[in-house]
């Protein structure tokens, strides 16, 4: 049975497809595996400015060269469908990635460093900052600019109708009058406060093995694990909102509660807009 409206299993594939087919790119499964590739990538690329003598540090071109492999240009969803043929055989998603990685590095000639692509780390290392950093996205490429355009319009209605009176009511009944501009702005100043909120929420990924120590890195450069997470700190990638890139203290997984609050703002902000919408 081929994919359409009336087959999707979601309203959002289907109903709504044409409203919410820009989250593709960030919510799909296509997505899942590009932003998995992005974080094992910059992990690499952060694993190679630490120093260690096995591994040399990257050139500049080397680094862009790696970082294109990620670019939605280049990792198109027939990449992505690599990563999927290479699943059926590991029967596990993020090893699958990994391999495809490997064939990539050899493609760029950097074969003699690809057994350090997902050194020392777990899956949840990977999912763990690959959905924050997809939510995080989502939300300041989509999510905001639509929330402020509906702002915009909100107060400029509210200007236009700042002189229409209208009937006001309390515990509800008749109350003293208001006018309809004032009325339109209260639903434009709770979506700015939401999205304050939204713009302060922390989004940050885990990084520190299969139970959230270092382990591997402790045992295998004794001294280089400390210059592991400071490099990773420094990487721009795993910094989003400017917040902390590491969750610092985990186990396996770093505690869904992170995202929870990263989506209740959402949540309200949506509240807020459907009141706006039917009020």
């Amino acid at each position: 049975m081929e994919l359409s409206p009336l087959t999707a299993i979601s309203p959002v594939d289907g109903r709504y497809r044409s409203k919410c087919a820009v989250l593709a790119g960030y919510f799909s499964e296509y997505a899942t595996i590009r932003y998995r590739v992005k974080v094992e990538i910059e992990y690499f690329i952060a694993l190679s400015s630490v120093g260690l003598a096995q591994l040399p540090a990257l050139s500049s071109e080397q680094e862009e060269a790696l970082r294109n492999i990620y670019a939605p240009e280049v990792f198109t969803p027939a990449e992505a469908q690599k990563v999927k043929d290479i699943e059926a055989v590991t029967n596990h998603d993020v090893k699958a990635v990994e391999y495809y990685l490997k064939e990539r590095f050899d493609a760029l000639g950097l074969g003699d460093r690809k057994e350090f692509i997902h050194f020392g780390l777990t899956s949840q290392d990977i999912n763990n900052t690959a959905f924050p950093m997809m939510l995080a996205d989502a939300i300041n490429d989509v999510v905001v600019p639509e929330f402020k355009q509906l702002v915009g319009k909100l107060s400029a209605l509210s200007a236009e109708y700042a002189q229409i009176p209208m009937l006001a009511k309390t515990h509800g009944q008749p109350a003293s009058p208001t006018t309809l501009g004032k009325e339109v702005m209260v639903f434009a100043y709770r979506l700015e406060r939401q999205l304050e909120s939204l713009a302060s929420t922390a989004m940050t990924g885990k990084f520190g093995g299969a139970t959230g120590n270092f382990n591997a890195h402790r045992a295998a450069f004794p001294t280089g694990a400390p210059s592991v997470k400071r490099s990773l700190r420094r990487n721009s990638a795993f910094s989003a909102r400017n917040t902390p890139p590491r969750y610092r203290t985990t186990t396996s997984s770093q505690p869904c509660s992170m995202l929870s609050r990263g989506l209740t703002p959402l949540s309200w902000t949506s509240t807020a807009t459907s009141g706006a919408i039917y009020r």
